[in-house]
């Protein structure tokens, strides 16, 4: 099975085995206790590496090992709720190309430019925190700063793909696409009856629900704080595309973006941008960048959803 084998339904072979798994709210805990119990196994194999290896190896490879083992639980269970509901239920595309009428090209460039401009105002919620706890300090510290390939590896592509599968792909995808029960309205605005499928729930719910699942996943208010705002962000871009290779690639850009200002020695000094810049140049840019925020998110606005629910193509049962 081909990662990048196209299929007629599906942007890519490993992505539509997920399809047919569309999780609500009760899914997205089972996901979250399944993901939680992935993070005791890699913690787990960390000790060990402490254990067993020389303590700069094990802090420069057990990091990005034990991440992927966290995602494994719920990946695991996710794919085998796909393939049981593969045969009688509709399933719904993880990732798709819903690009109309700007194009890829267009709204990925839209995208970054949004994502960067967002991350710089945000700065405004850094400054405004109490200072980080020296632990999760040096913890942090550990994860930008060791060895640049490995960091890259971790930050740069590991944690988009695998956090974008889980937060957009099989969180958001899932709240704006489940079947529950409830009255249902009928053309001629009469009451439905009890127990009648409803699709999912509204849009700007869905998209808040999973930007705090997001944050919460980062089990700190230092990175949590940002990410649920980041997450609705990423949230409405894949709502109106169905991308996931765009929220990849935002998320991608904001992670490297800080893995390199991490690494510039001369800006170790600095906690924050306004530490950086000064209060009167770093509002001149915040302006610019909350306009450039503005005119990307309005023009990925026209991007014509083909569904109320969003632009995550429906798969029927058997295909």
């Amino acid at each position: 099975m081909a990662f990048f084998k196209k299929s007629k339904e599906a942007s890519y072979d490993f992505l539509y085995g997920y399809a047919w798994h569309v999780p609500g709210i009760k899914g997205m805990f089972l996901m979250l206790g399944l993901l939680l119990a992935g993070s005791l196994v890699g913690n787990l194999v960390i000790l060990l590496f402490s254990m067993f290896m020389p303590k700069d190896i094990a802090l420069t490879y057990a990091s990005p090992v034990s991440y992927v083992i966290m995602f494994i639980p719920p990946m695991m269970v996710s794919h085998s709720i796909s393939l049981r509901n593969m045969t009688w239920d509709k399933g719904y595309s993880l990732d798709n190309n819903n690009f109309q009428p700007l194009g890829g090209l267009k709204l990925g460039l839209l995208s970054m430019a949004g994502i960067l401009c967002l991350a710089f105002c945000l700065d405004l919620v850094n400054k405004a925190m109490p200072p980080v706890p020296e632990r999760l300090e040096k913890m942090m510290e550990t994860l930008t700063e060791s060895n640049i390939w490995i960091n890259i590896l971790s930050v740069s592509i590991l944690a988009p793909i695998f956090e974008e599968w889980l937060c957009r792909g099989t969180i958001l995808r899932g709240l704006l696409n489940y079947s529950r029960s409830g009255l249902e309205a009928t053309k001629d605005g009469e009451d439905g009856h009890e127990g009648e499928k409803r699709r999912g729930m509204e849009p700007v719910w869905a998209i808040v629900i999973s930007a705090l699942f997001f944050a919460f996943i980062h089990l700190n208010p230092w990175q949590g704080i940002p990410a649920f705002m980041i997450g609705c962000l990423m949230g409405y871009v894949y709502y109106k595309t169905g991308s996931l290779k765009l929220t990849m690639l935002m998320h991608c850009t904001n992670n490297t973006l800080a893995l390199i200002l991490s690494n510039i020695d001369s800006l170790k000094d600095y906690e924050t941008f306004v530490d950086m810049l000064g209060w009167k140049v770093y509002l001149v840019v915040f302006v610019i960048a909350a306009v450039i925020l503005w005119l990307s998110i309005r023009t990925i606005s026209k991007v014509v959803t083909p569904d109320p629910h969003g632009a995550c193509e429906e798969l029927s049962a058997g295909d």
